[in-house]
């Protein structure tokens, strides 16, 4: 059975991602649950990085912080590793407070792959990859950033989830 693909219509372009569904199975029902409820529409790339990622997921264009479900439990001990055009899930530093927003890795981080199941070890769970459309993904990484209230990294420029939608093969 072919993995879900989901397609992220962002005002940089689209971006295809493949979905790990054996490697991350509740990250993805998690993220997929957000996808049908169109959750991701009208929210932002709020955090932008140059030579780490780019997060969106969870804020609208004023930074208003949207309602989530409950948090889902840390999977990153799935041997998938950050890596460039990976999807990963964002939190707090409660390894297990991922709830909807999620960050595409721009290089390959290493040092965000789970170590060992202590505070410091989890790291951030890998639930998919860019599989089209990482020229979006570059053009959002290179935006000029702000700081927006006590957020740091913020574009500049508002960079949109327009909608986010499973495709069928």
């Amino acid at each position: 059975m072919a993995n879900p693909k989901v397609r992220l219509e962002t005002s940089k372009g689209d971006i295809l991602v493949e979905l790990f569904e054996s490697e991350a199975p509740e990250t993805v029902k998690n993220f997929l649950r957000y996808v049908d409820e169109e959750f991701y529409d009208g929210t932002i790339f709020h955090r932008v990085i140059k030579g780490f990622m780019v997060q969106g997921g969870g804020m609208d264009s004023q930074m208003r912080e949207r309602d989530t479900h409950e948090p889902v439990k840390n999977e990153a001990n799935n041997g998938v590793k950050n890596t460039r055009g990976t999807l990963a899930m964002a939190r707090t530093m409660d390894p297990h407070s991922a709830t909807a927003q999620f960050f595409i890795n721009t290089v390959d981080n290493g040092f965000l792959n789970f170590k060992g199941e202590n505070t410091q070890g989890w790291g951030y769970c890998v639930f998919g990859q860019v599989v089209e459309g990482i020229d979006a993904v570059d053009a959002m990484e290179s935006e000029r950033t702000r700081s927006f209230g006590y957020h740091q990294d913020v574009p500049a420029d508002t960079i949109s989830i327009i909608s986010a939608r499973r495709v069928e093969d």
